[in-house]
């Protein structure tokens, strides 16, 4: 199993969770204020994340990949993804709201010349206390055309035609590509999604950069990627349940359980040809793989390779599930 150097993110937005939640040591980071997000598990370009111990140590993610290939990641995942790891894991902690975004589905974002396009998912951990009720949008609720919504983002009014909703934490929200979205003041979570860095500006508040300008839009670029239709759920609805697995989200970028745990568990991944993704969303306990016995706890994220064939876990752990 791996652990990997968080690769923290200092943005006009950020908030004061990320460090206490991950237990890091402030006194070992560049920066300890305005940490928007924490890259977990990263392929991005630019942006990978080293592996933090043992023999592997200092090895970028792609590295580990181009070198173990499908024992990594699996073998249909090695034949359809290559040396590139297939998905992006963060904590996100929004002290201010986040701008109004979509982000383009493969097709699309090939042909506007990226290389993958960024479907996602939010599982939300307990917001700051500081909001009174934290929202986010996600999705439509009224139907838009390429000319209104270029209209409404013009004349500041744009989120009068999207899906707000009020955040509890364990609210789970699927993002497809082609969704707009924005996480708002005092939310924290947990994000899965597809490598890429890929995001289309729509509406950001008119607020200024730190050098007193607009920050860009992509306005045009998100015409072309959004989808403006209403649907008729934007949430996802499960029913938590202890000492099991309990599947959030299956789409074909990735597959995502819960696990809220009070007694002593086995996962038997025997069967899968996956890598496994486990992200502590909560508690504490530890976790034994090929006879390597570690403390996993809130803000914990582990990398097992697809030749796992075994986990055990004790302790009382809230954690998710992440494959492909």
């Amino acid at each position: 199993m791996y652990r990997f150097q968080p690769l923290l993110k200092q943005t006009i937005w950020g908030g004061d969770k990320i460090v206490s939640f991950k237990h890091l040591d402030a006194s070992q980071l560049p920066f300890t204020t305005n940490i928007g997000e924490s890259w977990e598990i990263s392929g991005v370009k630019g942006n990978e994340t080293l592996v933090a111990d043992g023999p592997d140590a200092g090895k970028t993610l792609n590295e580990l990949v181009c070198e173990q290939k499908g024992r990594l990641v699996g073998q249909d995942n090695y034949a359809r993804f290559g040396n590139e790891f297939p998905l992006l894991v963060k904590f996100i902690d929004a002290c201010r709201d986040l701008s109004i975004q979509v982000h383009p589905n493969d097709e699309t974002a090939r042909r506007q010349g990226h290389e993958h396009g960024k479907t996602e998912m939010w599982y939300c951990l307990p917001p700051h206390s500081s909001v009174e009720t934290p929202r986010l949008y996600n999705g439509l609720r009224q139907e838009l055309t390429p000319e209104s919504y270029g209209q409404m983002v013009a004349n500041d009014t744009i989120t009068d035609a999207l899906a707000c909703f009020e955040v509890h934490e364990g609210d789970v929200f699927f993002i497809p590509a082609g969704r707009i979205h924005a996480i708002g003041a005092g939310c924290f979570v947990a994000e899965i999604q597809q490598t890429s860095d890929v995001t289309y500006r729509i509406y950001d508040y008119k607020r200024r950069d730190a050098q007193g300008n607009f920050r860009e839009l992509h306005t045009q670029l998100a015409a072309e990627t959004i989808d403006y239709h209403v649907h008729n759920d934007y949430s996802i609805s499960y029913t938590p349940q202890k000492d099991m697995g309990c599947q959030l989200i299956s789409c074909p970028h990735f597959t995502t359980a819960l696990y809220d745990l009070t007694q002593p568990m086995t996962l038997d991944y025997s069967d899968l040809d996956s890598f496994v993704i486990l992200m502590a969303v909560g508690g504490k306990g530890t976790i034994c793989c090929n006879n390597r016995e570690e403390c996993f706890q809130a803000g914990d994220t582990i990398l097992l390779p697809a030749t796992t064939q075994e986990v055990k876990l004790e302790g009382l752990v809230k954690f998710l599930e992440i494959y492909v």
